[in-house]
């Protein structure tokens, strides 16, 4: 197996392991969006043990005491280089090496109903290996997306990763979704390889689910962005979508199989 390459990162410990998954939330300065969001999970308390993975946020919106007071159990912050997926390539291994059995991810600007994350823990205790939520399922709700967004994810991005995974997607630019820990392990996998910095590792882990023949699925999920606002979003301009598109495009040619994998000898 080749060497997990993760960016170098502290880890603030606040309570003790609990359950059999975690829920691990990307944060970079969401201000109050991410108090009001650790609030609202605590109040639903499921069966998970929050980890925040910080990109190294400067507006103090992450002091311990304010995480205690939520029941967060770690603060991870990334101090190498690196944007989103070197967050979560951290967070993963880390719950990878606290033993956990499953990850849910949702995002750190408060536009999802945390109310579903227990329904995600379900899946993964049935056996599923990737959990994509979608708020264009029956059941689901798509709350004041801009339109832009909904044509590109809707017309686009999950047609695209659809046809790449070999599996039916509707909403694959949701960041609420979950992975087993088997997935994220398996060495035809390879997540944790430093060519994964920006968006590309959420597109692959998608794909590559399917790729395998691995227990995939949709859950209704409510995402809702807020009324009359600027939409919450670290994507930055017409450059941002177009290197977005530029490392959708990679995965959905394979680019980012591990090198055995291109080879065609495992996958």
């Amino acid at each position: 197996m080749s060497p997990r390459e993760l960016p170098s990162f502290t880890a603030t410990i606040l309570a003790p392991k609990h359950h059999r998954h975690a829920l691990v939330i990307p944060v970079l300065n969401e201000g109050t969006r991410i108090q009001r969001q650790l609030e609202r999970i605590h109040a639903a308390a499921p069966h998970v043990d929050v980890v925040i993975a910080d990109g190294g946020s400067t507006d103090g919106a992450l002091a311990p005491d304010t995480l205690r007071a939520t029941n967060v159990r770690a603060l991870l912050t990334k101090t190498g280089p690196g944007r989103l997926g070197a967050q979560l390539r951290m967070a993963y291994a880390w719950c990878l090496d606290e033993g956990y059995a499953g990850i849910v991810t949702i995002d750190g600007n408060g536009k999802d109903n945390v109310t579903a994350i227990d329904t995600f823990v379900a899946k993964l205790d049935a056996g599923f290996d990737y959990i994509q939520g979608s708020r264009y399922l029956p059941g689901g709700a798509a709350l004041n997306t801009p339109l832009d967004r909904k044509l590109a994810g809707r017309l686009i991005h999950a047609p695209l990763l659809s046809l790449a995974g070999r599996r039916w997607y509707t909403d694959t630019t949701n960041g609420f979704r979950a992975y087993s820990a088997r997935y994220l392990a398996d060495p035809r996998v390879a997540p944790f390889r430093a060519e994964f910095d920006r968006y590309a590792l959420l597109f692959y882990l998608t794909a590559r689910a399917g790729q395998l023949g691995l227990r995939t699925c949709e859950i209704p999920v409510e995402r809702g962005y807020p009324a009359g606002q600027k939409p919450p979003t670290k994507i930055a301009g017409l450059r941002g979508r177009v290197d977005m598109m530029k490392e959708l495009m990679g995965v959905v040619l394979g680019q980012y199989r591990p090198r055995k994998c291109k080879q065609g000898s495992t996958g």
